[in-house]
């Protein structure tokens, strides 16, 4: 059996096309880095540095009246601050609807009680957990708002979001979702850390550059807004999505919508610190990426949204990148275990001139991240220390998620609800 898992690894790794498959792992990541570099500065300077400061919101012409949906699910720790500091936002003409999706701890209890403290909440309750799709579709129902704010349970809304959010939408009649600008609250361990590097060196970056062309692969969830006439054309959110936002981003775009990115709309969340409950949380959002990516493959051309395409294109693109280097990888390993003389290309695989560039590409995109993002964290550069280890532990970690999510996708019964479970929330 060694024998011939040696003889097929060697045969595989041998050939002019392991060349090129070594040049593919290693080629995409620093193209990419330098796309998302480049369409970041260029959003920056044309639309993000004429922009007022977060906490300088323009005065607008009206204030039309917005529902802000708040589905929960076993929030009981977190509802108290939530609330607290939604009631405290600036603009003057909204209701809350909180959802509560069947929680087994006191959610619901909790939200009664609230409710006759905040006369702007109204409580709805679904007795079963049957997912964040039918709660929303459930807040939707009751809304009484044109425009759509949605935020998570345990997520603290800046007092003036709302009002940029409206802001864009009175400026573009066609705009049918903006997401937010989700920031990092909880930092007691590295992995917290690190992830206040990733929402400002990868995520923000990739939302200001798909913006450039009003087409995003997803809006944040946690924090993100929409016409309510947007959500119906594209069918409202569909229960059997494993991430809602992902799915309901893509429709409403195939339906002819545009969507874009107001980082002025702040929100403070809670990320896993734990390892577990950070693999949890990226196989399913790698597995309702994939999902929804396959639902709206054969609509995608027939959109006619080039800025869709595009993006779509290069999720697609990542995808075989994440399933090439777990697959060579694994050869690479089978032949160094099995073998007593490694192939000259296993030497040569992670050659120290490329090792060393895409090393520098990775702090000159972190550092171009974070330096954008200093209008809404000051103290943001303090955290570029911990960000030398994104690579090692999130690399990984992102592409061997891709792949199990991506199976789980495709051998997922059709018509399965996606149900919630509590999340890891880390240390706050």
């Amino acid at each position: 059996m060694s024998d011939f898992l040696s003889l097929l690894a060697t045969s595989l790794l041998s050939g002019s096309w392991a060349e090129v498959i070594t040049r593919l792992c290693f080629g995409y990541p620093f193209v990419m880095s330098w796309y998302w570099i480049a369409g970041s500065l260029l959003y920056y300077f044309y639309r993000e540095r004429f922009q007022p400061y977060p906490d300088q919101p323009p005065k607008l012409r009206n204030y039309p009246f917005v529902s802000v949906l708040l589905p929960c699910f076993n929030e009981q720790d977190q509802l108290h601050e939530t609330m607290s500091v939604l009631m405290q936002s600036n603009y003057p003409n909204f209701e809350v609807i909180a959802i509560n999706d069947g929680s087994s701890d006191r959610t619901l209890e909790i939200l009664l009680e609230l409710q006759t403290q905040y006369p702007k909440l109204r409580v709805a309750n679904l007795t079963k957990n049957q997912g964040k799709s039918t709660a929303l579709n459930t807040g939707l129902v009751l809304s009484k708002g044109d425009l759509i704010v949605c935020i998570d349970g345990d997520a603290l809304l800046d007092r003036h979001a709302i009002t940029w959010f409206v802001r864009r939408f009175l400026l573009d009649k066609k705009l049918g979702a903006i997401t937010g600008n989700p920031r990092i609250r909880n930092r007691s361990s590295l992995l917290g850390r690190l992830q206040v590097g990733e929402f400002s060196s990868i995520v923000g970056m990739i939302k200001r550059t798909q913006s450039i062309d009003n087409a995003l692969f997803t809006v944040s969830g946690v924090i993100c807004a929409f016409r309510k006439v947007a959500i119906l054309d594209a069918g409202q959110w569909t229960p059997e999505a494993i991430t809602d936002d992902v799915d309901l981003t893509l429709r409403i775009q195939v339906a002819g919508w545009k969507v874009t990115f107001e980082p002025n709309a702040l929100c403070w969340i809670l990320m896993p610190e734990k390892l577990r409950g950070l693999w949890r949380q990226r196989v399913r959002w790698s597995e309702g990426g994939a999902q929804a990516a396959m639902k709206i493959a054969r609509r995608l051309i027939a959109s006619k949204s080039w800025g869709l395409i595009l993006v779509m294109s290069n999720f697609y693109i990542s995808i075989f990148w994440a399933f090439t280097m777990v697959l060579w990888f694994t050869l690479l390993n089978i032949h160094q275990i099995l073998t007593d003389d490694p192939l000259s290309i296993y030497q040569n695989f992670i050659p120290q001139w490329w090792g060393v560039i895409l090393a520098c590409t990775y702090l000159i995109q972190c550092m171009v991240g974070m330096l954008l993002d200093r209008r809404y964290e000051k103290n943001l550069l303090s955290e570029f220390i911990w960000i030398v280890w994104y690579p090692l532990a999130y690399w990984a970690i992102q592409t061997c998620s891709c792949v199990v999510g991506t199976y789980k996708a495709l051998i997922r019964p059709a018509h399965k609800k996606g149900t919630w479970v509590s999340p890891d929330r880390g240390v706050h």
